[in-house]
């Protein structure tokens, strides 16, 4: 229920504070409270739109209880809980307010989707339950006009084993407008520890999935990330099972995997900040959609994965797989599509439909063509990208090049490098039309440390001439839109091993409206950060 404020009721969580102040306690008339605090996994809001966002926040006083019929430590009964959202940080103009319902069905998690606010603005938002407040969170609403500037950081990859988020601390102390998450929020499988640990075992089902979301939410550069901007989200593999196509997974049948998948999306939903029209369904979720940015931007958020069909089957990365270029071969199956048709044919008459002046893509897999073979060797390809799904790679950039689709930019996650990559209407000729650009976000965490790559030398580059830039280190990437150009920066920290690390401009891109393609601004190499092969630094799977 939204509603205006009540007077009566203007000082209800008066003494809330900033987002990351304690919360002081606020006597409820339904009584009782929380064995602990329930707020333990902070707030969040997303998909903002030019009169509203979501609110998003999950009761869990004991986060990690293993007990299926409690999860967070809830018991099984719905509990009410309170909202608010204000012009200012201390509620003094507060101008909406309701309350949710927080259920066992949803592991007591509430998605309030608020609207009738204006746009282009700043508010703050809390909740009160069980006798509890909850951290403030700042969001802001998507402009309708055609604002000056769109402030984006684009992250992806966070293996909680593998780092620290000091990344995450960075935004929450310099927030954009948005963050944009392409996915693998949370890794369902461990590895070798680096840094810390998974509390859990590896997840199989809801419950699982569950507490290992519940883990990553306690993280407290995530909460702070979390509570200062909306994040726009979507999802990768790892949020299920690593390199899955559809209802495709290697080992498993499709009913055990369908069984699965279905426990995971939920669990992915619960935790998230997206509308009703997101919630689980017959086993699936609709996450693909389109938010507008007035007249300067329209953001079309992918799937690549739940529509995939892979015929064949994944394969993994081995190498003969990798370099099948055969006809006939199972890289150039016709069959194989990344997005299904029924996205793909929303794309594309989105983008050529579309009223921003920038086409923005946001999605999961690297879509520029990368030989990853040395010099001189035969061409090597890894298939859970797109160049797995050469086929419809063609057609989609095809599509664009015919609709003639102005100042079109992908953000891509998944591959734990910073890459910036011209889109050719063929990879294979250097000298063929430019249609638009790629910004690879390397991982906040995966794969740890890393080091630094240099152009100079580096093979990859050379066998593949559209990509301009390519770097192992952790961070993001921080994009700022006008109407007449898109900057990006790579944003680099040179260790996430230990936290406090500092953040460097790694390298600056520009792309000109009305020109595609990118120009290179800036290239520096952090000092005292070990060089490393850029072959070898890309080894590990990737996602």
């Amino acid at each position: 229920m939204v509603s205006p404020i009540d007077p009566r009721r203007r000082t209800f969580l008066s003494a809330a504070g900033l987002a990351l102040a304690a919360p002081v306690l606020v006597r409820t008339p339904w009584g009782g409270r929380a064995p602990g605090h329930p707020f333990t996994l902070g707030v969040a809001s997303g998909d903002p739109r030019p009169d509203g966002v979501v609110l998003w926040t999950r009761l869990a006083p004991e986060p990690l209880n293993a007990d299926p019929a409690r999860p967070g430590g809830m018991p099984p009964e719905a509990r009410p809980v309170e909202w608010q959202v204000a012009e200012d940080a201390r509620f003094a103009r507060v101008v909406r307010s309701g309350t949710a319902a927080a259920t066992p069905g949803l592991a007591h998690s509430v998605h309030v989707e608020v609207g009738g606010l204006r746009p282009g603005r700043e508010y703050f938002y809390r909740f009160r339950a069980m006798g509890e407040l909850s951290p403030v969170g700042r969001t802001r609403t998507a402009p309708s006009a055609t604002p000056s500037l769109l402030d984006l950081a684009v992250v992806s990859c966070q293996q909680f084993e593998h780092g620290y988020y000091t990344v995450f601390r960075h935004l929450a102390q310099d927030p954009p407008h948005a963050i944009v998450h392409l996915g693998d929020y949370i890794y369902e499988t461990g590895g070798e520890p680096r840094a810390r640990r998974h509390a859990t075992p590896d997840p199989v089902d809801l419950a699982g999935y569950r507490l290992r979301h519940a883990q990553y939410r306690t993280d407290p550069d995530l909460q702070a990330a979390h509570a200062a901007a909306p994040w726009i989200v979507t999802w990768d593999d790892h949020e299920v099972v690593n390199n899955y196509s559809g209802d495709e997974a290697r080992g498993m049948t499709r009913e055990a995997f369908a069984a699965r998948r279905a426990g995971a999306y939920k669990a992915y939903y619960e935790h998230m900040p997206l509308r009703a029209s997101a919630a689980p369904s017959r086993g699936g979720m609709r996450l693909y959609r389109r938010l507008g940015f007035g007249g300067l931007a329209d953001l079309f958020v992918l799937d690549t994965r739940q529509y995939r069909v892979a015929n064949p089957p994944p394969t993994d990365l081995t190498p003969e797989a990798r370099a099948d270029t055969r006809p006939g071969g199972a890289r150039l199956d016709p069959r194989r599509s990344m997005l299904g048709d029924g996205q793909e044919r929303w794309l594309l008459d989105g983008l050529s439909g579309g009223s921003g002046r920038w086409r923005l893509v946001a999605q999961q897999v690297v879509l520029a063509q990368r030989n990853m073979a040395t010099p001189g060797e035969p061409a090597e390809f890894r298939l859970d990208t797109w160049d797995g799904f050469p086929v419809a790679r063609a057609r989609l950039l095809r599509a664009v090049a015919e609709r003639k689709v102005p100042n079109l930019v992908v953000f891509t996650g998944d591959a734990h490098t910073a890459i910036a990559a011209d889109l050719k209407a063929d990879f294979d000729d250097p000298a063929s039309r430019t249609l638009g650009a790629e910004l690879v976000a390397t991982s906040v965490t995966s794969r740890g440390d890393g080091g630094d790559l240099r152009e100079d030398g580096d093979e990859l580059l050379a066998v593949n001439p559209h990509l301009r830039f390519w770097n192992d280190l952790r961070g993001h990437a921080r994009v700022r839109v006008t109407p007449d150009a898109l900057d990006a920066e790579f944003r680099a920290v040179p260790y996430v091993s230990r936290p406090g690390a500092p953040w460097h401009v790694r390298a600056e891109f520009r792309v000109t409206a009305g020109r595609p393609g990118l120009e290179q601004l800036s290239d520096t190499p952090l000092p005292g950060v070990r060089s490393v092969d850029p072959v070898t630094a890309d080894d590990d799977i990737e996602g």
